[in-house]
């Protein structure tokens, strides 16, 4: 039987926000919760990628719910740890949703740019409905009013990284989040 090695605390950590342990047992939840929004109806999810790859690999698996699956990939932060422009378009949808149930995930809802962005987008294509899912929910952040649906963990004004949130395209494979060291924010070598 193969054991799962234990990730010890990254050395670019500052400290620990949200364990292991808590992601799982707040997933798990979330799935219970989607599930009984949606009764026995089918889901198109709809995740944007990279940061929500993993949440929504394991929250898919909480969800007993016929499930169709698309992702549309939005750039904003780049290298930095603050979010500098408007989101860009990268990737679009390929699945038609009109007419559908469509749940939106995002791994951190913070300015609120993107997940209102992708929600006024996918609006326009006439779901039957529209509900979003996030990690994380940084509101001391908020520049466009917005409010979830379905919300792991409130969180403090921090750079987080771990479980699919990144810097500079690294750390998204920590099993927890953490707050990355402020030294290491903005070292010139990744830009």
């Amino acid at each position: 039987m193969l054991t799962r090695k234990k990730f010890p605390l990254h050395a670019d950590l500052e400290n620990v926000l949200v364990t292991e342990q808590a992601i799982r047992r707040r997933v798990k939840r979330l799935g219970a919760d989607i599930a009984a929004a949606y009764g026995d109806s089918e889901i198109t999810v709809i995740a944007i990628i990279n940061g929500a790859i993993l949440f929504t690999a394991d929250l898919l698996r909480e969800i007993p719910n016929p499930i169709r699956l698309d992702c549309i990939r939005i750039a904003s932060y780049r290298n930095d740890t603050k979010s500098r422009s408007q989101p860009q378009l990268l990737q679009s949808l390929s699945l038609d949703i009109g007419g559908r149930h469509v749940l939106l995930i995002d791994d951190i809802l913070d300015t609120a740019k993107t997940l209102s962005l992708v929600a006024k987008m996918i609006g326009k294509l006439n779901p039957a409905s529209l509900r979003t899912c996030v990690l994380l929910d940084k509101r001391g952040r908020r520049e466009v009013e917005f409010e979830a649906d379905f919300v792991g963990f409130q969180i403090p004004d921090k750079f987080v990284v771990g479980y699919g949130l990144d810097f500079a395209e690294r750390y998204r494979n920590l099993p927890c989040i953490g707050v990355l060291k402020s030294t290491l924010q903005n070292p010139p070598e990744w830009a």
